[in-house]
């Protein structure tokens, strides 16, 4: 306790040079905790993406995430409906569970005859209500901004499509497509809306009742592959077309009704689906649930090759940014520690030259090398404590003024915005593993100085001038 006062009045001595030491701590250790609160957001934004669009889980046919793009009809899961009651119903599953939908993915020809365009694109069929019920998922208290699906109350033959799509088909105008320029003149505008073989084949889809003009302005044909590798046709009625974040997604994206996609894939044979998608009132569920539903696959499923697939396998970029973050705050924190670490270095060598007849006259009256070395590891010690408590006071200031800011910001590959958070405030590990590490920095600057001061030789330290 002795060492403890004596350091914090040497410090309480050159106030302006401690306060100058003090306020390099705060500002860098509010820097980290702002940046570290800044950058947990955005994954937990992230996450909530990802898992209102994929679930945590996704029961798959085997070898579909690695081959099924190519041909989803051959992994398609004929039994899904059994599946998805085993599950929802499951003991130990179902207090666990929110949402298990089923989800089809197929790729196709979409084409404006009229126009005389087509463009290949990948088309997802889903239940509406059920997307619609993922999309409110927030575990971590994100407040995304996203919006029903534009899907929602529309009739069984409705489509939306990408923005990149609409303007390839040259339906900007029907559709409101911003910034979509008209397309030059093709000679195949002046043909036939469609192929003898494909309009055959259109007709035998009946539309949905719609109005006339409505119809006509925003219908397309959709060309796919059925379960046997003939071609299948259907009339669609895109009733919108939404940005989708990426150009390369943009230019290619389509969903539908699940019905019709079934119908497009297996006409009247028995429908299949996927995927089934399992979202999980909470993400800490996921062991847990994984476990479960390797158990179940391997004694009740153990026939219908099946596995599991993770939202974070499903989007890898989700990892990735993880990784970018990390290596990010871990540089800035090297960063910011070696100027703490040679600001109070620096501080503690002026100390020691200026108090170098203190030390002699300590040192004459009996004080041993240790008591020297201690006195000025204390006043390090003290600084980093000191400097740690006024940032973390500082950061959570500056935290609640960000949040309630009202600033928003979009991730990559998403249209709908995100609240800007820096999440400090209950995150333990990241102000204490902050804290920590600036206290030892200050400490260990400290100690070099206090060594030095602890071999000074009593007669020459007396006499310094």
């Amino acid at each position: 306790m002795n060492t403890l006062s004596l350091a914090l009045r040497n410090l309480l001595r050159n106030r302006r040079r401690s306060l100058t030491t003090l306020l390099a701590m705060i500002v860098g250790l509010v820097a980290i905790l702002l940046f570290g609160g800044y950058s947990r957001n955005v994954i937990l934004a992230m996450q909530t993406g990802y898992v209102q669009f994929h679930g945590h889980y996704q029961i798959q046919r085997k070898d579909y995430f690695l081959y099924g793009s190519g041909n989803p009809a051959a992994y398609g899961i004929p039994d899904y409906e059994r599946i998805m009651d085993t599950v929802k119903r499951d003991p130990v599953l179902a207090p666990m569970l929110t949402v298990v939908t089923p989800k089809m993915q197929l790729g196709g020809i979409a084409g404006n005859f009229a126009a005389g365009v087509s463009k290949t694109v990948l088309a997802s069929g889903i239940v509406v209500d059920e997307q619609n019920q993922m999309r409110a998922w927030d575990d971590f208290g994100s407040m995304s901004y996203s919006r029903p699906l534009a899907l929602t109350g529309t009739t069984p033959d409705a489509v939306v499509i990408g923005q990149g799509v609409a303007r390839i088909l040259q339906l900007c105008g029907p559709l409101e497509v911003p910034n979509c320029p008209q397309a030059a003149a093709t000679p195949q505008a002046s043909g036939p809306q469609a192929p003898d073989d494909i309009a055959a084949l259109s007709a035998m889809e009946k539309p949905a009742e719609a109005p006339a003009g409505a119809q006509n302005a925003t219908a397309i044909e959709m060309l796919a592959a059925n379960l046997r590798g003939a071609p299948n046709v259907t009339r669609l009625n895109v009733v919108k077309a939404e940005n989708q974040g990426l150009k390369e997604v943009d230019d290619v994206f389509m969903i539908m009704h699940l019905q019709q996609a079934q119908r497009l894939i297996y006409g009247s044979e028995k429908p299949q689906v996927t995927a089934i998608q399992l979202q999980l009132k909470h993400s800490s569920q996921m062991p847990a649930a994984k476990a479960r539903l390797e158990e179940l696959l391997a004694t009740t499923f153990k026939d219908a090759q099946l596995e599991i697939q993770a939202f974070q396998t499903l989007a890898p970029i989700y990892g990735q940014t993880i990784q970018f973050f990390n290596s990010v705050f871990g540089f800035i924190s090297i960063l910011i520690g070696v100027i703490v670490l040679f600001t109070v270095g620096n501080t503690m060598s002026m100390a020691v030259v200026e108090r170098t007849v203190e030390i002699g006259t300590l040192r004459a009256i009996g004080r041993r090398r240790g008591g020297i070395r201690s006195m000025f590891v204390c006043e390090g010690l003290l600084l980093g404590v000191i400097g740690s408590l006024l940032g973390v006071a500082i950061a959570l200031l500056f935290s609640a003024l960000i949040n309630n800011s009202g600033l928003t910001w979009t991730p990559p590959g998403y249209v709908y915005a995100y609240p800007v958070k820096t999440r400090v405030w209950g995150e333990a590990g990241l102000i204490l593993s902050s804290v920590l590490g600036m206290v030892v920095v200050a400490v260990i600057s400290a100690w070099w100085p206090a060594n030095r001061a602890s071999k000074m030789v009593i007669v020459d330290a007396l006499r310094h001038v």
